[in-house]
């Protein structure tokens, strides 16, 4: 599987090791950086890059998932769902990892790193990429109201207050 990761300065020592961990077990990684420690770089810019590479990758029908993490996770989940067919979920507990797959179908997700140990993200992330979505119709149905919302404004059938 393609696996598309991306930073900022407080996650960058963990790229490294996981890129090394992803690669040993077979995966394509695909780092949308940073290459370089800079404490004042901008997440925004990396995290968007991978989410929409990991878009157009499943667009083109290859198999990929996203991985995003930075301090604390959030502003690098925020930047990922701002690509259209961007799904990420901020994982922190194994319990989170399968729940963004198998109810959410999420093709991102985003870790904070300075809320984890190496060894906690690459488990998060290996239970993460080996757990299907359910396929189970309400979880579907959600999925795609949350599409339909993204590109219409609307969810049919159902109010949006403005």
């Amino acid at each position: 599987m393609r696996i598309h990761i991306a930073t900022d300065h407080a996650g960058l020592e963990f790229s490294d090791d996981l890129r090394q961990h992803l690669s040993s077990a077979g995966h394509e990684v695909i780092d949308h950086g940073p290459t370089s420690y800079d404490a004042l770089d901008d997440y925004p810019s990396f995290c968007i890059n991978a989410a929409l590479a990991v878009v157009a990758d499943q667009a083109a029908g290859i198999e990929c998932l996203g991985v995003v993490f930075g301090g604390s996770g959030n502003g690098e989940q925020i930047a990922a769902n701002k690509v259209a067919g961007a799904r990420a979920a901020l994982v922190w507990n194994e319990s989170t990892a399968l729940l963004a797959r198998q109810h959410n179908d999420a093709n991102v997700i985003s870790i904070g790193a300075r809320q984890h140990t190496v060894d906690e993200a690459k488990h998060f992330i290996d239970v993460f990429i080996a757990e299907p979505f359910s396929g189970e119709e309400r979880h579907a149905r959600r999925i795609a109201q949350l599409g339909e919302f993204e590109t219409t404004g609307s969810i049919a059938g159902h109010e949006i207050q403005r």
